[in-house]
Parts: C-alpha cells; structure tokens; sequence
C-alpha cells in the first residue's frame, strides 16, 4: 500500500514539475537513429515497386494477360466446309460428303464415370472397353477417340452423358459407284484430303475454306457463350468429270470378267472420245471399294493404266507404217520380201510366227509381220522414227493432270543400233503406258492430229495438232480395219455386230527388273477404234499375265475391246455402219507376231 501510494505520489510530482509523459525516464530506449530510417526506406522502397508492378501489370502487359486469360476459358473453333462433289459428265453424284461426328475426351473427366458407362461408350465405339481405357490413360487435356462417327452413334454417345466427352462435326466421304469407278475419282483421308486420282489432283477446288468462331467453354469443354463468328466457311466447288458413268461400268464389268477368265495377274482399260480427247472410262481391276478401305492392298490401290509402263508390242506397228507412207517411202500396196519368218540382222534373229514371203504392206499390218516391219523402219532415219514417237507422246511427261501418269521411255535414237530400230518398229526396247497408246491412236482416227486428254468434261473442243496427213491416216483405218475383219486378221474377235471396227493386236514378254521375266510371262494388248466410217471412241485393252486359254492379244484382249465397243456405241446411240449383224469367230484365232 505504501509502494502503490509512493508511485502515485512520483506520477503527480513529476506532472507538477512541468515533465511530459512521454519524456518520462522510464521510457527512455537507447536506439540509433539510422536504423529507423533504414526501416523507412525499406518500406518507401516496397510500397514503390508494387506501384511499378501494378504500373506494368495493368499498363504495359494488358493485352498478354488478356490473352493468357482467354487461353483458359475461350476457344476457337474450326467450322469445317463442306467439300465439293464430283459427277459424272452427266451429272450423277461420284463422290460426296456427308456430316459425322469426331468424338473426343478429356481423360480425367471420363474416367470419373461409372464403369457401365465406360463399357458402353466403348461398345458404340466399336473397340473393346481395354483399349478405350488405353486411349484414355494419357497425360493430355484433349484427345480423340474416333473419328468420322456416324451421326446415330454419336446422338446414342451424347445419350450417355458422360462429363469430360464431346462431339466434334465433320464430313466423310461417300462414293455411290464403289470400285467402279475408284481409279477415276480416288478417295480422301480422315482428314478429307484428297489421296488418289482426281480427289487429289483437284484438292484445291474441291475442299474450299473452313471457317471459325470464337466460343466460351467450362472446364468439362461445355460451350456456355458464343462470342461470334471470325469467319465463315466457304464449300467447295463441284467438279464435272469427262467420264460417264454407263461407258465406265460397262469397261469395268467386261475388264474383270477376261482377268477372271484367263486368270490374269491385273487388267486395264481406257475409253477415249475422239471427237473432244475426253476419257469417258478408265478401269482398272483389280479393284478396291473406297467406302471400306480396312484392306487395301498395293495391288488393288495402283491405277495401271495410268502408272504401269509396258512394251507394246504389235500395237506400234502401224506407227512405223504411218511414218513411211507419210514420207512417200511405201504406199499400202508396196510388197516386202518377208521370207520364210526369220530375218538376220548381224548376230540377232527376227521372227514371225510363220513364213508369209512376200506380202504388201496392208498384209504386213493385218498379218502382224515383225521382219515387215522391220525393213520398212530400216529404211528410215533413226531420227524420224524417233520424232513420230514423241510427237505422239511417247516417253514425254504427261500434262494431263491426274497425279501419277508416267512417261514411258523412249531411248535417244543417236544411241539406237540397227537391230534397235528394227525391234523398236514393233513395239520391243520401247515403254508406254496404256493412256498413251489409247491417245496415240488418236492420230489414226482424227484424219492424222492428235488433241490433249481431258479428265473434265470439255466445252470447248480443242485445237489439233497435225502429225501425218489426212491421206495417211485414212490408208492406215484402212489397214487396220483388215486386222479385225480380213481374212489373215489377227484380231478377229475384236468384230462387232452391225458395226465396223479396227485396231491392232499386240503381244510381249513381260519385264521384271529390266530383264525379260523367265519363265516368259505375257502382256496381250489391243487398241481400236469405232465406228470406222466416222471413229466415236478410242478403246484400249491390256491384259497382264494371262494364264489359261492364251496370250495373244488378238485371244485375251481383242474380246474385252469388242463387249465393251458394242455396248459403248449403244449406249450413246451411236448409228450402225455395217449390214453384217451376226459374227462366228473361231475362239483361237489372232495369233500376231511377238
């Protein structure tokens, strides 16, 4: 009490002797005055850059941190166009696009659901419920699981209602003509791209622009705002083929039924318009079906009339003929001292198939002569054969465009020996593909010019360009029409009832690695034109590896030219130009020189 009393009494003495409070002794502390300055500066310093930061944050790097934000919840979405279809010339659909979804996941959203959900989408998937887990085990935020999912599956998958699975709209290619008409119009991927024939070739008309819009999305990928379209896509454009469907079914059906029946390796035909250069049928077998695709092979995928080169044997003859005639050096009825079918030249031996003597030169084509052929070229320049085959479009790059059409091989002439020329007068040492030589006859049919392919219908007909005379190939229609219906014709079956046709047969060993294939393996070709009063259509026919019921061309190749010539000419009501309405031909006739 008396403590308590004292400390009062001291408070109140020193209020009276004038001290402040605060300048009481007791509170005195014996602190440096720099280090409350160094505290003052520290703050000053810290409350500064905040103010910079903010400065920056809010000033300088807005559009940054806008972007990093909208990256989070704004997306940009791909709005697909819709490509372009492709018909015929007479406008039926070859190819067109129909709307599927592409269904994808965020795997972590999707493995929260219930097992039986898991094990139902994958069924309307089509895979097992391990492999859908498999594709869900995956560090990513995004990840497809099927793509081009018809349009009742994925209503049935959106059903489910599984968080973290969404749909994504696309287009499938569908082609009604299936493996009919695939070699002509190709097929697109998954991305629809085009991978094959004029699919690919017209990739930029058919697959137009996509568009985009700006879209707002929840973390389970849910569109909850649509900002606006940037822009808007614009379709493809539809593409008209030079092809018709009826002339392509009816080359197809009769190509597969000879490579059936003479159990052949492959087969190819082509069908030209004369009057326009427009390819009305392109057939390959075998074939594939574009709509299914799980089984594709090589085999079926390559487009042999277009890719594959071969010697043509006979079928170049009448080019070596046409050459001479159109120089003065023969006339259809010059004779040639064929002998008895063999004929040296230095240490190689020419043959025909049997001993004809001497024959003028309208038998040396009807009768397919090798050693007739041969002379008539030895008395050329090198030289002049050697333009007659690239004017025409020999080992010259095609520019017709359609994707994967070769040049074929033409050998410089400087280089050509005298037993070269003569092999290469009939078709040996020399390749082309069937397109070319179907285009090539196009100077026989066309009064001696030739005009550019087409693979889209033409509205205009184009300009020719003059190779022989008019005279020259009317004298050659002449002779060849005698190859088919002459009595020493080597393509009898290639005749056609209540029509007149000709052409050439042609036959040659096979190479494999730029060597003649032993055991002798054969390609029987024909190309021939109808109807032979005013020529409608080139039609060519190759036969690789027949191996039951012969080889020759005039045997394997000459019937398929025949079918698909009548019922082409009906087809397009071509008018008769023959009385002869019935023809009996012997199944084993048309052997031609090799």
């Amino acid at each position: 009490m008396m403590r308590s009393g004292g400390g009062a009494s001291g408070a109140r003495v020193a209020r009276s002797k004038g001290v402040p409070f605060s300048k009481s002794p007791m509170l005195a502390v014996s602190l440096p005055v720099w280090r409350s300055r160094v505290v003052l500066f520290v703050l000053f310093a810290a409350f500064a850059a905040l103010a910079i930061r903010a400065l920056w944050l809010q000033g300088l790097s807005t559009q940054f941190l806008q972007a990093q934000g909208e990256i989070r919840y704004a997306r940009t979405l791909e709005l697909p166009a819709t490509r372009g279809k492709i018909m015929d010339r007479n406008g039926q659909v070859l190819a067109s696009s129909v709307p599927v979804k592409a269904i994808w996941a965020i795997p972590d959203d999707v493995l929260q659901a219930p097992p039986e959900k898991i094990a139902a989408l994958a069924g309307l998937l089509e895979m097992s419920e391990a492999d859908l887990r498999k594709k869900l085990d995956s560090d990513r935020n995004f990840v497809y699981l099927k793509r081009q999912v018809e349009m009742d599956i994925a209503d049935k998958i959106a059903a489910l209602k599984i968080d973290g699975i969404d749909a994504r709209k696309e287009y499938k290619r569908f082609y009604p003509q299936g493996e009919v008409m695939t070699h002509v119009v190709g097929f697109t991927n998954v991305e629809d791209i085009g991978q094959e024939s004029m699919e690919l070739a017209q990739q930029k008309t058919l697959q137009g622009t996509t568009g985009s819009r700006r879209v707002i999305k929840d973390r389970l990928g849910h569109i909850v705002e649509d900002i606006g379209s940037i822009h808007e896509p614009h379709d493809g454009k539809d593409l008209t083929l030079s092809v018709d469907s009826k002339i392509q079914y009816i080359a197809f059906t009769h190509l597969k039924g000879a490579v059936e029946k003479f159990k052949a390796k492959a087969g190819g035909a082509v069908v030209l318009d004369v009057h326009t250069g427009e390819v009305l049928a392109l057939a390959n077998y075998p074939s594939y079906d574009p709509n299914d695709r799980r089984a594709l092979t090589g085999a079926q995928l390559r487009n042999r009339v277009m890719t594959d080169t071969f010697e043509p044997g006979s079928t170049l003859k009448p080019f070596t003929v046409a050459l001479a005639m159109d120089t003065n050096r023969v006339n259809p009825n010059t004779y040639i001292d064929t002998g008895n079918g063999r004929y040296t030249i230095l240490d190689r031996t020419i043959s025909d198939t049997k001993g004809h003597g001497t024959i003028n030169v309208s038998q040396i084509i009807e009768m397919s002569s090798n050693i007739g052929t041969s002379k008539i070229a030895l008395s050329m320049p090198s030289q002049e054969m050697w333009e007659m085959f690239t004017k025409v479009g020999f080992g010259q790059q095609p520019k017709w465009g359609f994707p994967g059409a070769v040049a074929g091989r033409v050998r410089p002439y400087k280089s050509w020996r005298p037993i070269e020329q003569a092999t290469m007068s009939y078709g040996n040492g020399i390749s082309v593909s069937l397109i070319q030589l179907a285009r090539a006859y196009m100077m026989f049919a066309r009064d001696g010019d030739t005009i550019p392919l087409s693979f889209q219908k033409v509205k205009e007909l184009p300009a020719g360009q003059q190779v022989i005379k008019p005279q020259t190939a009317r004298q050659m229609r002449e002779m060849l029409e005698l190859v088919v219906s002459g009595k020493d014709g080597t393509a009898k079956q290639a005749q056609i009832p209540g029509y007149r046709a000709g052409g050439k047969t042609g036959t040659a060993y096979k190479v494999e690695n730029g060597r003649y294939a032993i055991p002798r393996k054969y390609i029987g070709s024909f190309v021939g034109m109808v109807p032979m009063s005013n020529p409608r259509f080139i039609i060519a026919v190759m036969i690789d590896e027949p191996t039951q019921g012969g080889h020759y061309g005039g045997q394997v190749a000459a019937p398929t030219f025949a079918a698909v010539a009548a019922n082409a000419l009906r087809s397009m009501n071509v008018p008769p130009d023959s009385s002869v309405t019935e023809i009996v031909v012997p199944a084993d006739s048309g052997p031609e020189a090799m």
